[in-house]
């Protein structure tokens, strides 16, 4: 019996299509024939209009990132040589490697000077994450192909994780195929789900919000849940609702002057304006200096966060709020529970007005790739 039969789909480029199902489904068997790290026996898989298997399989797999758990980096290379693999594969010369390898790690949040010599033995699980996700973009490649990457680490590492890859996508617009077995993960992520059953059938290919609204049958209703409507909250964005604003200062700004701005708090921020401390009127009493006031952080989020994010990390802060980051963490303002209240209001009332129906369309046609 064939591990993955008649799958026919497209995926759009620049989205990110997730693949979700049970184990022993054939997500991954199906997401590397796309590289060709399984070659299939029958069928015809295109990439921008050209038949893969007609291409040389070692430039094909250079043309494709690829991510797996855990980061897969070398254990005897430095962070900055697991992420010039590729680079040197395809010849480019020591300056451009440097230059790509330096911007690649500020831009999963890595500075190079701390980091770029490092054995993976050296990092957090969260870390050879993000190096893992750094190698598989170093050629620039058009397709990123990552099979369960952020499943071997714990919950508030993965949410982050995850919020960092939509904030990359956001900037790179990649083509992102991304399989996981996490049905909220597929929400959150997925700009088009596509549900997996035995052998890779298709069972349904849509985006999150048709499937939460109009399972295909029974076994994605599964997937769903119960909690169809408190999964709503993970296809909103922190960008979607208001995010307020909050005095700021600089670490090297005045306490006093800072004081001064402050009506309950307000947030101090580092010299690439992350934020790195609360504080208040009473913290900045006496202070010549706004180093080292305050209270640290907890969890924040950015503008690609979910609600569901949003409403966990404001649960874990004192002021009812959380911070809200976007670009290299760099400030935006703060998401409140009085918003996050009157949203969730609203999407309640929307779910009552429009309940799912009974007798949900079949997935649309689609191709390729296909077994």
């Amino acid at each position: 019996m064939p591990a993955v039969a008649d799958v026919s789909l497209t995926i759009p480029a620049g989205e990110i299509v997730v693949f979700v199902g049970p184990s022993g489904s054939g997500k991954t068997t199906t997401m590397r024939m796309i590289n060709r790290l399984i070659e299939p026996t029958s069928g015809t898989i295109t990439m921008g209009g050209r038949d893969a298997l007609s291409l040389d399989a070692n430039k094909l797999r250079q043309s494709i990132g690829y991510a797996i758990q855990q980061g897969g980096l070398f254990p005897h290379m430095t962070v900055s040589q697991n992420i010039a693999v590729v680079p040197k594969l395809l010849k480019w010369s020591k300056a451009r490697i440097a230059d790509r390898v330096t911007e690649l790690l500020d831009l999963v949040g890595l500075d190079h000077e701390q980091f770029g010599d490092r054995y993976p033995r050296q990092l957090s699980g969260g870390q050879q994450q993000r190096v893992g996700v750094a190698r598989a973009l170093a050629a620039d490649p058009p397709v990123l192909l990552m099979d369960e990457p952020f499943g071997a680490v714990d919950p508030i590492t993965r949410g982050l994780l995850q919020d960092e890859l939509m904030q990359l996508q956001a900037e790179l617009r990649k083509t992102i195929v991304f399989v996981t077995h996490d049905f909220s993960e597929a929400v959150k992520l997925g700009d088009r789900i596509a549900v997996l059953g035995e052998q890779s059938k298709v069972l349904q290919y849509d985006t999150p919000e048709a499937i939460l609204a109009n399972p295909a049958n029974e076994t994605v209703q599964g997937f769903v849940g119960q909690g169809a409507a408190l999964q709503q909250l993970n296809l909103m964005r922190v960008r979607d609702v208001d995010i307020e604003q909050r005095p700021t200062a600089r670490e090297g700004d005045s306490a006093t002057e800072f004081a001064d701005r402050i009506d309950t708090w307000g947030i101090i921020l580092d010299a690439r304006d992350r934020p790195v401390r609360w504080t208040d009127r009473e913290h900045l009493r006496g202070a010549t200096s706004l180093t080292g006031v305050g209270l640290a952080l907890g969890e924040s989020v950015t503008t690609a966060s979910t609600l569901q994010d949003a409403l966990e990390a404001i649960l874990a802060e004192r002021n009812a709020a959380t911070v809200v980051t976007g670009s290299r963490g760099r400030y935006v303002g703060v998401i409140t529970i009085e918003t996050l209240v009157d949203t969730i209001r609203m999407l309640r009332d929307e779910h009552k007005d429009n309940p799912p129906i009974a007798d949900p369309p079949a997935a649309p046609a689609t191709e390729s790739p296909s077994q």
